[in-house]
C-alpha cells in the first residue's frame, strides 16, 4: 500500500464524490456570475436567457469550458470577483449542517485544494504571440489557434452570449479580413478591406473599401 504523504493525499485520498459535488456547485456559482455581468453589463434580459439556454444545454465539462472560453474573452466579468466567496457558496450548498460547512471552511489544506482546482478549471487564457515580426494566437495549454502570419490581430475572436465562436480581425499584406482561431487560420472574410471594426449588436463588423462601409456577419457574408 502507497504511504500516505502531503504531496500525494490531494490526488489519491480526496472524497471523489465531494470533489463531483464542489465541482457541480462552482460550476452554477460562476454561470451565476457571468449571469450578473452580462446583466450589468447591457440589461437586456433577452440576452441573459440566451446565454442560460445555451448553458442548459451543455454537460458539466462543456459548461466549465464555455465559461473558461467566455471568461477568456470577457474578462471584465471576474474584475473583482473573490473566488473564495465562489467556494464558500459552493461548500455551503454541498454540506448538510452548519458545523460541518465550519470545518470544510477552516480546512487550509482542502480550500487551497479547491481554490486552485477552480483557477485551474476557469482561468483559462490565451495569449498573443509574435514570431519573426508576424502574430498569432495560443491558447493557455500554449497550443496555436492561429499561426503568426499576420501583421494586425483583434486580440481574439469574440463571444457573443449564445457562446457561438466569432472571427478575429486580422490584418495581412496591408488588408484586413476575418479568421477563425480554429488552427487552421479558416478565411471567414478576405483580405480585401482596408479596415475592420467590431460591432456591439448583429450584424458584428463593419467594413471599409475605399469610401464605401459595409457590414458583416460573424460568417463573413454582407447584410
Amino acid at each position: 500500500m502507497e504511504k500516505i504523504t502531503q504531496e500525494n493525499f490531494n490526488q489519491k485520498y480526496l472524497d471523489r464524490i465531494e470533489v463531483r459535488q464542489i465541482d457541480h456547485f462552482v460550476c452554477k456559482e460562476m454561470g451565476r456570475q457571468i449571469h450578473r455581468y452580462i446583466k450589468g453589463m447591457s440589461g437586456r434580459k433577452c440576452i441573459m436567457e440566451k446565454f442560460e439556454e445555451t448553458l442548459s444545454t451543455l454537460s458539466e465539462l462543456e459548461k466549465e469550458e464555455a465559461i473558461a472560453r467566455y471568461i477568456d474573452l470577457n474578462r471584465k466579468c471576474i474584475s473583482g470577483l473573490d473566488f473564495k466567496v465562489v467556494l464558500a457558496r459552493a461548500v455551503a450548498n454541498y454540506c448538510d449542517t452548519f458545523d460541518y460547512m465550519m470545518a470544510f471552511i477552516n480546512n487550509s489544506e482542502k480550500m487551497q485544494f479547491y481554490l486552485d482546482r477552480i483557477l485551474s478549471k476557469y482561468i483559462r487564457f490565451h495569449k498573443v504571440f509574435e514570431k519573426d515580426g508576424k502574430f498569432g494566437i495560443k491558447d493557455h495549454e500554449g497550443e496555436v489557434l492561429v499561426s503568426a502570419s499576420y501583421d494586425f490581430l483583434r486580440t481574439c475572436y469574440t463571444y457573443v452570449d449564445d457562446l457561438v465562436t466569432m472571427p478575429i480581425i486580422a490584418q495581412k499584406n496591408g488588408k484586413m479580413g476575418l479568421i477563425l482561431p480554429d488552427r487552421h487560420d479558416t478565411v471567414v472574410a478576405d483580405f480585401i478591406y482596408d479596415d475592420i471594426s467590431l460591432r456591439d449588436e448583429y450584424p458584428y463588423f463593419e467594413a471599409k473599401k475605399g469610401r464605401k462601409r459595409i457590414l458583416l456577419d460573424d460568417k463573413g457574408e454582407i447584410v
